[in-house]
Order: structure tokens, then sequence, then C-alpha cells
């Protein structure tokens, strides 16, 4: 199992990102949202997912960056295609990974979520070493905190996103029987 020490995954990278900030009051972790993301879309590697989460993303760099600058956002974790996970910010923490959205009739699930970025599109597999680093990460997160459920990006704010989409394999993950996947899975 992979220990936590103040929200901290231990033995794992620790970048942290500006774009967090505190909780509500009374607010704690209860459900974990999967994403997928990768900078420019479908290519993979080479530090732009740290580099927008901790606003040093050149949106001259590529045309898709330009819509990018200035935006403000972050996730708890990245977990890459070889299953690297690196943490941006402390689960005791909200970081900016939903963006407006809904789940189970609550509003702002940043307010009691953990976000997790897996590396990747709505149109490729997903590696067996993210499933893996996924599944150690979900163990230790459901031994700290009473997450009652897991979804995707696209269950809580479906008008906009897609993601983890079509190629995420709930089946894969280790789900002990308290916590839920609240959506119809194959």
């Amino acid at each position: 199992m992979t220990a936590l020490v103040d929200g901290w995954l231990q033995g794992v990278a620790h970048v942290p990102s500006p774009n967090v900030d505190d909780r509500p009051a009374g607010s704690r972790v209860e459900l974990v949202v999967i994403h997928n993301i990768s900078l420019p879309p479908g290519a993979y590697g080479g530090g732009l997912v740290r580099a927008l989460f901790t606003n040093s993303l050149d949106p001259r760099a590529h045309p898709f960056f330009a819509d990018l600058g200035g935006i403000r956002v972050s996730a708890h974790l990245l977990v890459e295609r070889d299953g690297t996970v690196t943490q941006f910010a402390s689960f005791e923490r909200r970081a900016w990974h939903a963006g407006a959205s809904e789940f189970r009739g609550r509003q702002r699930c940043n307010d009691f979520s953990v976000g997790i970025e897996l590396e990747g599109t709505d149109f490729e597999p997903f590696t067996d070493a993210q499933y893996e680093a996924l599944n150690r990460t979900l163990h230790a997160l459901f031994a700290a905190y009473p997450v009652a459920a897991v979804c995707g990006h696209s269950d809580i704010a479906s008008d906009r996103k897609t993601d983890p989409g079509p190629c995420f394999e709930w089946r894969r993950l280790l789900l002990p029987a308290s916590v839920t996947l609240p959506f119809a899975r194959v």
C-alpha cells in the first residue's frame, strides 16, 4: 500500500501547483474523478501537462496551446503512460480539475473530490502500468478518506466533457464493496 502524509502520497514526485485552494469548511474527500489529458492532444511525455498545472506552459509553443494562455487548472495527480505518478496538490486541498460540475445533486465537485488525470485520450487504450498505478492510488485514498464513489469527468460535466472516454476500462478498477461506480459501466 502507498502511504499518505498530510494528504501527499509517498514515493511519488511532488510538484505543487499554485492552482489549488482550501476546501470549504466541513468538506471531505468523498468522490474520485477520473480524467484524461495530453498536450497537445495525442502527444505524450515532454512535461507539458506539468507546465499547464504550474502555469508555465508557453501558449506560443503549439497552435493548440493558444487557447490555454491564462487558464488556471490543476489536478491532484497525473498518471503518465509508464505509470509514473506526479502529485500536484495535497488531497487535503481543493485542486481545480472539475470546473462546473454536479454529482448526485451536489454542485462544485472540486469541493469534495480528488481529480486524477491519466495521460491519454478518449481514443486510445490506457496502459497496464496506468491501471496498476491508479489502483495503488485508489487503495491509499480508500484507506484514508470516506470515498463513496469513483466516476469520470464526463459523469459530472456531461454537457462539456467526454473523459476519461470509451477506452477507459472501468472493470479494471479494484474497488471495495463500499465504493460504487454510480453510473452504468461495461
